[in-house]
């Protein structure tokens, strides 16, 4: 495979992924006049998104506010219809699958909401919450409901008598805690937790990733975790995607990707990231972006990063849109310059200084191959 090729969708090792999307595209119409009867344009939320997700690993989606990650994980249950690609889930195509067909399927997949606050009914009990999906599916008899009920919050930390109490009794984890195990009360194949640890306390996060991690090896779950914080991201995933306005411009395993990113955009926020030394963090020099986040309602020309981009070219970053395309094995990117800008002979412009004047060091880049 050549350079230039584009990523191919399957890039499971054996057999085929629990999860293929193709070209995924979620568009949310601009509608004015008076009755709101006139389509404007459209909001272009998620603009061509393929990835796979294999079974029992995790793939982490991150990038910044408004960048798509959470409509991608809405999409890929049917909480948001796709304007246009295709999603196959364990082998069945539920791209236009109608409700009544869908509606068994979702058994298999399920969900974990970032506010615990406003992902529970304040008006149910913790007993009613968890055991609601297994009455609405007939998977159990309401004794068998109760004590399963049971068994899962003890599962996840939380004392059997939690069953008779309301959500306004717990605090922002243990409620956390309570959504987790209203996900896995249907033993579902995939989830997708969206930010589930974004609302907490930083010592109440690494507990929560612990439980995903130990409920993912004892049930055999796969998750697409989404998250901005990348320290979190690459603690819990096996292979990272790394969204900007609407699509997919790196792909690669977790590892690899924080010790040698290719994507300007990436080794933008990887240097962004705080180093615990007040010495080392004053001195040093993260690569800056331009402006804001353009808007996905009139996405910028081109290459959709190129008016932030601090290693832009003139003309064909601007006129040519790059594909996702693989350099080496598992890692794929989307940008014309990335074997350049990988061997350094592409540098990034001149940038204002951010700390006081005195030695600064380079900003961070990937090491030459």
């Amino acid at each position: 495979m050549t350079a230039t090729e584009p990523v191919p969708v399957d890039l499971s090792p054996d057999g085929g992924p629990l999860v293929e999307v193709e070209d995924l595209k979620v568009w949310f119409p601009i509608r004015s006049g008076i009755v709101l009867d006139r389509h404007v344009g459209d909001v272009k939320a998620v603009d061509g998104v393929s990835l796979t997700i294999r079974r029992g690993e995790t793939l982490g989606l991150v990038g910044e506010s408004g960048c798509g990650k959470s409509t991608v994980g809405r999409a890929l249950l049917r909480l948001y219809e796709p304007t246009a690609g295709r999603i196959v889930v364990n082998g069945r195509d539920i791209t236009t699958l109608p409700e009544k067909e869908l509606r068994p399927l979702r058994r298999t997949m399920q969900m974990i909401f970032q506010d615990p606050y406003a992902s529970l009914n304040p008006r149910h009990s913790v007993g009613r919450l968890i055991g609601e999906p297994m009455r609405v599916h007939g998977v159990a008899s309401r004794r068998e409901v109760d004590g399963r009920v049971r068994e899962l919050l003890e599962r996840v930390g939380l004392p059997r008598d939690a069953v008779s109490r309301y959500p306004h009794e717990f605090s922002g984890g243990q409620r956390q805690r309570i959504g987790i195990a209203r996900a896995v009360a249907l033993n579902p194949d995939f989830i997708v937790a969206d930010e589930p640890v974004s609302a907490l306390d930083v010592s109440i996060q690494a507990q929560i990733i612990n439980l995903m991690e130990s409920l993912q090896d004892e049930f055999e779950l796969t998750y697409l975790f989404i998250a901005h914080d990348l320290a979190v991201v690459r603690h819990i995933s096996d292979r990272i995607a790394v969204m900007y306005l609407g699509s997919i411009v790196e792909l690669s395993p977790a590892d690899e990707l924080y010790t040698g990113p290719l994507h300007p955009y990436t080794i933008s926020l990887l240097s962004a990231i705080p180093i615990p030394d007040p010495v080392v963090e004053r001195a040093r020099r993260p690569l800056l972006l331009a402006g804001d986040l353009p808007s996905p309602a009139n996405p910028p020309s081109g290459c959709r990063f190129h008016t932030r981009c601090p290693f832009v070219q003139p003309t064909r970053c601007r006129d040519e849109r790059p594909e996702l395309r693989t350099l080496s094995s598992g890692h794929s990117v989307a940008c014309h310059w990335a074997e350049e800008v990988r061997a350094g002979t592409i540098r990034p412009h001149a940038q204002e200084p951010i700390f006081e004047p005195g030695p600064q060091p380079e900003p961070y880049l990937p090491p030459p191959v």
